[in-house]
């Protein structure tokens, strides 16, 4: 069985479209399709999957409280805690543990806050 051509026929709502508007809508219908899995990832973690995360990372289970309780307490908790330790590492060129040993003491909050875009709870 062959499907008839009716190309031309479905894409008559973009025929008029620059090629930005074209690059425009590719984004926004992108960013419609992912919405949902970032929502459903964002609302379905946890304090305690986060902590299991660091635990299995090397931390102890008090550093591994105090980062997700800060990370938490800034709105950052959705973008998973070994990712913030990770991220912070790496923009401060160390250790991963290092890096999760400083925000567990309470320093460098203001710059992983900086290095998500200041998006708390985004």
């Amino acid at each position: 069985m062959q499907r008839p051509c009716d190309f031309a026929k479905r894409r008559k709502h973009l025929a008029e479209l620059s090629d930005e508007e074209l690059k425009e809508r590719f984004w926004e219908l992108a960013r419609e399709i992912v919405k949902p899995l970032y929502d459903l990832a964002y609302a379905h973690t946890s304090p305690s999957i986060e902590r299991s995360v660091l635990l299995r990372m090397g931390f102890s289970s008090l550093e591994a409280q105090s980062i997700v309780s800060s990370a938490e307490k800034r709105g950052l908790l959705g973008k998973g805690a070994g990712n913030i330790v990770l991220t912070f590492a790496k923009a401060r060129d160390i250790d991963y543990l290092q890096a999760g040993r400083e925000l567990a003491s309470g320093s460098g909050w203001d710059e992983v806050t900086s290095l998500f875009g200041g998006e708390l709870g985004q």
